[in-house]
């Protein structure tokens, strides 16, 4: 007790009003805390992905990482529960069309899963079953190598990191080539991967894209977590659209796949492993401006021994990803400019060339029939 005038005042009054000051303060520090980002250590807020409307087919992310150490996000996709309530396999699948068509599919499929899973059997059908499922769910382009190449115009922004990060100038062994064919030939006929479910994304346990809070998390396979929208969008029932049997052709296959460089007007050796590094000599690349921007157009010389249908390994090397580009080759050094403002004669002595707009839909390569023979006389420059 105390003495306030002539009073006794118990002392709980004052203990009381203490008491809810530190209260307070403690819960400004615990909102404090929980606000701070995830970047240090493996704390990361988890929210329950919220399901999109069913009425509404979700809009599809780009593959863009949050900036956190690998040791953080390992930690992090720890956190993230596997939720296994709904979980179903896929139905088997066969491709609707035959030839030339499912050859391309196989190829554009093989792709996705030897470059996204190495030479690993099991990686490849886990990587299989998801463009699948991709192929047949409404959010996604209705064929197999539209699945695949989705957003590959783009620098960055792609659905499958390989066709925009140059990973395809890369070359397996023709061996593990041939092993990604053959599972991606049973997966479109009707072979199947349960494990994964009806999972539409999935990424590496040592990266955290934007997107993968607002998915579940249903498998796990090795090092890779695969993921489906809550919801409808993740049920069987959203996976019923039609899968096209037309897939045509994709320029940044052509040095891979016979079947793409032919249906493309390329001749099909360009596919044939020929050494491109023994074909060019140094290269000058002239980068556009202004208007220009993004269009890259590259002098050099041709090695006079090499095949000549190495020019167009070369030529898809050194452009790359670009979605313009211009390459022209001489195998006379002294002819040979370092621009357009070129001579008739030098214009006259070029070798090869090779031009690239995909804004246009077109893509060509042409040689000097009289320095290089061609059997199709729509390979020749015009003189």
């Amino acid at each position: 007790m105390r003495l306030e005038g002539d009073r006794a005042v118990p002392l709980l009054r004052d203990w009381t009003g203490w008491l809810f000051v530190l209260i307070a303060v403690a819960a400004v520090v615990a909102v404090l805390f929980a606000s701070q980002p995830a970047g240090n250590g493996s704390r990361h807020a988890h929210t329950h992905p919220v399901a999109p409307p069913a009425d509404v087919v979700p809009e599809v992310q780009p593959m863009e990482l949050a900036p956190v150490t690998q040791d953080d996000a390992r930690a992090q996709n720890a956190e993230v529960a596997l939720v296994t309530k709904g979980f179903v396999a896929a139905r088997p699948f066969v491709y609707a069309g035959g030839g030339d068509a499912k050859a391309r599919a196989r190829d554009c499929l093989a792709a996705a899963m030897l470059y996204e899973a190495g030479d690993d059997a099991k990686g490849q059908q886990a990587v299989g079953q998801v463009v699948i499922n991709r192929a047949r769910h409404p959010a996604f382009p209705k064929s197999i190598c539209g699945v695949v190449f989705q957003g590959s115009e783009r620098t960055t922004g792609c659905q499958f990191t390989f066709t925009c990060d140059g990973a395809l100038n890369r070359r397996y062994s023709d061996a593990a080539w041939q092993r990604a064919r053959n599972n991606a030939d049973l997966m479109l006929s009707g072979g199947t991967y349960p494990p994964v479910g009806l999972a539409t994304h999935y990424h590496t346990d040592w990266v955290r894209p934007y997107w993968s809070d607002s998915l579940e998390k249903i498998a796990i396979v090795d090092t890779h977590l695969f993921f489906r929208w809550p919801g409808f969008w993740g049920t069987q029932g959203a996976f019923r659209g039609t899968v096209s049997g037309s897939d045509g052709p994709v320029a940044k296959l052509a040095a891979i796949s016979p079947l793409h460089a032919i249906a493309l007007g390329l001749p099909a050796e360009i596919a044939a492993g020929v050494d491109a590094n023994a074909a060019v000599g140094e290269a000058r690349v002239v980068t556009g401006a202004g208007e220009s921007a993004g269009r890259d157009t590259i002098y050099t010389q041709l090695d006079r021994k090499a095949a000549p249908e190495s020019f167009v390994t070369t030529a898809l090397r050194l452009c790359g990803d670009k979605p313009y580009c211009k390459f022209m080759g001489w195998t006379n050094p002294t002819l040979k400019p370092d621009s357009d403002a070129m001579s008739d004669t030098q214009r006259s002595a070029m070798s090869f060339s090779y031009l690239r707009d995909d804004k246009a839909g077109f893509e060509k390569a042409l040689w000097n029939c009289s320095e290089y023979k061609r059997d199709d006389v729509r390979q020749c420059m015009k003189r």
